[in-house]
């Protein structure tokens, strides 16, 4: 394992941690306590990490995490009852300090920026906690950490003595691995977080001590092999799947403590008799206890993959999906009857359809997540701004394409802030008065459909002014004094760029703020907003995205001798028409009437000038396309059929062009070879109206 693997590693599991902590801390927060469970969760979590950080030298992250790990020594010790309910936010104000503290430093070691020493007010602050949980004064200044963390995170342990044995931990396991392997002391640390997932450090001890720290302790490994101690013979059996599992084990021996003799003539190691018992040491191929199998199945059910590597396979999967449907839709084939080769070609389609659908399903992850961290969002704001605000979250669960997700967030974010801002009323007073319940509620909620994920969030607020929006769009020259406007139309200036109706800066942004970020953030997933509102009721925001943008469903149209491919999920209607049924406005638009109302007919043929392609409605077929607010219909030739294409990315030269603004948000390759633009619905209809 390269440098650069371990640090990969440390980074994804010191923020998956970071998660967990927050979740836990959150969670406990409602409850103004911490479980057992939590106190014993969070001081895993605080040894892990420290233990890691000292690995990797990060010293200052070590210093902070012992100290959280001692502090969670003493409350484990004594329960909750050691911190007085005074004490209490204090300490959750400390630990999500100290979540904030740790992803500050993860994103410095991921852009490679040196780490912050200035940990000391930090660390006065949780100096002060722990002289309140033992009773005594907080110290003046902090005391220096010690060079290297005891095993068991609080009171140093009871040494594990190898050729005595140790009555405290009788049921020994001697670990050996392989010569030359190299970082025997890390390999043995990781070891010992493993046997941590299931057997609590106060049941286990192990020598030598300090391997995550000291590497000096590696020669020691190699002469003696690495020392687990447990408790239970139970644990110990627990530990063996594991060892025979980790790599660059060459071996392991159990034994057992035996009492000395109480008088002999001679002095005999204690850990002769069961050296007797076990001649030489269990070479790694030997056979495991009967609950090995199970173990190692559950170890090996879940791994980490790198996005980089699922990307390369989704590009390579893409291609197989390319060259499958040039072999079957080739030039060549045609007029000849191949029986035998039409039937492998159905069972090729149908597994390379069963491939695709697997490396799709490698990329997608809940949305859960994203979700959860709105939760830190919604009690800081409720804090800072003195409102009474729940966070409720709905379909937790549903799964996106890992790059969606990550592009999410901040989306979400802005939303989730703008209702706290400025939607939920200011006091608890204000919403009794309106008949409201005194404590706000925000919906987040994700709901998939199969071909997008809709994601809505909802305030039970006071909704938005349309007057004050008015005003401040006619103030920012968008919209004019004499205008007319429908609540909709409104409603829409809120996503211009800049657009606020905040009087004051706060930091926090207002309704409006950030919006523009929101619409172009989404729609750059090929997703889109929409906004609903009622004064005095509240405000929702329904952002539709695409599950994945690897591959799409879409329907190819041909344009004189040009192919298009829409996204099915746009499409509304087609609808053959005639020049009789299509009405001309004061600007010569050309407008066509569908279930009752009007909507603007968009020729792309004149729009994209190709030459060739149908001039007169009747040669031709509309289509009815929507995307978020925005309804139209498209006049094309003719529909070639649905099918299931590879988005590719538009080469950077083309993009110097701004292409994008024309409605083009990629292309695909086509069975026969030929190239497919893939239109964004909502894109052209905006490039349309700026012409």
């Amino acid at each position: 394992m390269s440098s650069n693997d371990i640090l990969d590693m440390y980074i994804y599991e010191t923020n998956t941690l970071l998660e967990q902590l927050e979740s836990i801390v959150l969670d406990a927060e409602k409850e103004n306590t911490f479980s057992q469970d939590n106190v014993n969760e969070i001081f895993r979590i605080m040894h892990t990490i420290k233990g890691s950080s000292a690995m990797m030298e990060f010293d200052t992250l070590a210093r902070v995490s012992h100290r959280i790990e001692d502090m969670f020594f003493l409350i484990r010790e004594g329960t909750m009852s050691v911190v007085h309910d005074e004490d209490r936010p204090a300490l959750f104000d400390v630990m999500l300090h100290s979540v904030d503290y740790f992803r500050e430093e993860m994103e410095k070691v991921e852009a490679e920026q040196p780490l912050s020493n200035d940990v000391d007010s930090f660390l006065a602050n949780i100096n002060s906690l722990i002289a309140k949980i033992k009773g005594e004064e907080p110290p003046a200044e902090e005391a220096p950490a010690p060079a290297a963390a005891p095993a068991s995170g609080g009171a140093e342990p009871a040494p594990a003595q190898s050729a005595q044995g140790n009555a405290d931990f009788p049921y020994e396991l001697r670990v050996f691995f392989d010569d030359g392997c190299g970082m025997e002391n890390l390999r043995a640390f990781m070891l010992v977080t493993s046997v941590q997932g299931f057997c609590a450090e106060p049941d286990f001890v192990y020598e030598p001590a300090g391997v995550e720290s000291d590497p000096s302790t590696a020669e020691q490994v190699i002469d003696n092999g690495f020392l687990l101690q447990f408790r239970k013979a139970e644990d110990r059996e627990r530990a063996i799947p594991i060892v025979l599992t980790a790599g660059s084990v060459r071996s392991y021996q159990p034994s057992d403590y035996v009492p000395a003799p109480p008088a002999v003539e001679e002095e005999v190691p204690a850990a002769a008799p069961a050296a007797a018992k076990e001649p030489a040491p269990v070479q790694k191929a030997a056979a495991a206890p009967a609950a090995a199998p199970a173990q190692q199945h559950q170890k090996e059910s879940l791994i980490s993959v790198n996005l980089s590597k699922l990307d390369q396979l989704s590009a390579i999967v893409g291609e197989i999906v390319i060259t499958e449907s040039m072999v079957t839709s080739s030039p060549d084939l045609k007029g000849l009857n191949l029986d035998a080769f039409s039937k492998s070609a159905r069972q090729l389609r149908k597994l390379t359809d069963e491939l695709q659908d697997v490396s799709m399903s490698l990329r997608m992850v809940p949305v859960s997540n994203t979700f959860q961290k709105m939760n830190r969002i919604v009690r800081d704001m409720c804090k800072k701004l003195n409102k009474q605000v729940k966070l409720t979250l709905v379909g937790e669960d549903t799964e996106v394409d890992k790059t969606i997700v990550d592009s999410i967030g901040d989306p979400i974010m802005h939303m989730v802030r703008n209702s706290m801002d400025h939607g939920i009323e200011e006091t608890a007073e204000e919403r009794v008065a309106a008949g409201k319940d005194p404590t706000g509620e925000i919906l987040l909620s994700a709901q998939d459909t199969g071909s997008e994920v809709i994601i809505m969030i909802q305030d039970d607020g006071q909704g938005v002014d349309d007057e004050a929006v008015l005003r401040k769009a006619i103030k920012n020259g968008i919209a004019s004094p004499d205008g007319e406007y429908s609540h909709k139309e409104i409603l829409n200036f809120l996503m211009a760029p800049g657009f606020s109706t905040n009087t004051q800066v706060t930091e926090f942004s207002g309704r409006g703020v950030g919006m523009d970020v929101v619409k172009s953030g989404v729609e750059s997933l090929g997703g889109s907003v929409s906004i609903s509102s009622e004064r005095g009721v509240g405000m929702t925001t329904v952002m539709r995205i695409p599950l994945t943008m690897a591959i799409m469903d879409g329907m190819e149209v041909s344009v004189g001798d040009s192919i298009f491919t829409i996204p099915i999920n746009n499409i509304r209607s087609t609808v053959k028409m005639t020049n009789q049924d299509i009405l001309h406005d004061s600007v010569n638009g050309e407008m066509v009437k569908m279930m009752d109302s009007y909507y603007p007919v968009i020729r792309a043929r004149d729009f994209y000038n190709l030459p060739g392609g149908a001039e007169e409605i009747d040669d031709g077929i509309l289509m009815w396309l929507e995307s978020g607010d925005c309804s139209y219909c498209l006049f094309v030739d003719e529909l070639l059929g649905e099918q299931q294409i590879v988005v590719k990315p538009l080469p950077t030269y083309v993009n110097n062009f701004d292409i994008k603004n024309y409605g083009i948000t990629g292309c695909s390759i086509l069975g026969d070879g030929n190239i497919s633009i893939i239109l964004d619905a909502g894109g052209l209809y905006t490039a349309a109206r700026n012409l």
